[in-house]
């Protein structure tokens, strides 16, 4: 109970409310009409108790639900919206946006994907919530030579990283350079050694 308001706490302290009472209402919309999704983004992040420097709503679907979650959301009062990429979609609350991803990291949706997730309250309301293992290994695939902003992935990587199957991140992230240089960081930073490594110092001093 404790950290279930701590998390919330979070959600409030940034701000957001409006953003949390949009995302509920998406949540709630999704479960009606019986379209298995997951939360993901920054919001996910705080659900489970962790931080980011993102401010985003993401919900991730099948593709072929899509259809069927824009319709449902049309009905309900959501603006709805398909972009020129073709890896999500998104629906408008007023000014606030929700992205809809049934591709994330070049890779679909699927019934696997739902599994890899733990059930959280987000504001009272509980969703699955995609795992702190899928947003690290999501975060470090999405760095590439046009997108590489590390700072944006250590805070989830300090707050999350008793949650974090480490040895999964490598292994489904060997393919990245960029991936491997985060992970360099993380080592170099004292934040999570890598393998074989012995506990170092930080940059800073501390142990």
């Amino acid at each position: 109970m404790r950290a279930r308001r701590e998390r919330e706490n979070r959600m409030a302290e940034r701000g957001d409310e409006s953003l949390v009472h949009t995302l509920k209402k998406v949540a709630a919309v999704l479960k009606q009409t019986e379209i298995p999704f997951a939360l993901g983004g920054s919001f996910a992040v705080y659900a489970h108790g962790g931080h980011s420097s993102d401010h985003d709503v993401d919900f991730l679907i099948r593709q072929q639900d899509v259809d069927g979650a824009l319709r449902a959301l049309a009905q309900a009062g959501f603006r709805t919206e398909r972009p020129p990429e073709d890896w999500l979609v998104k629906v408008y609350d007023e000014n606030r946006m929700v992205d809809l991803i049934h591709r994330p990291i070049e890779t679909p949706v699927t019934d696997e994907t739902f599994g890899d997730t733990v059930i959280r309250p987000v504001d009272a309301i509980h969703m699955p919530v995609l795992s702190a293992t899928q947003l690290m290994v999501h975060k470090l695939l999405s760095f590439s030579q046009h997108y590489c902003d590390f700072a944006r992935g250590l805070p989830l990587a300090r707050s999350l990283r008793e949650q974090i199957d480490w040895d999964r991140v490598r292994k489904e992230t060997e393919h990245s350079p960029y991936a491997e240089a985060f992970l360099i960081l993380l080592d170099r930073l004292a934040v999570v050694p890598l393998p074989g490594a012995g506990g170092g110092e930080r940059k800073d001093g501390t142990a």
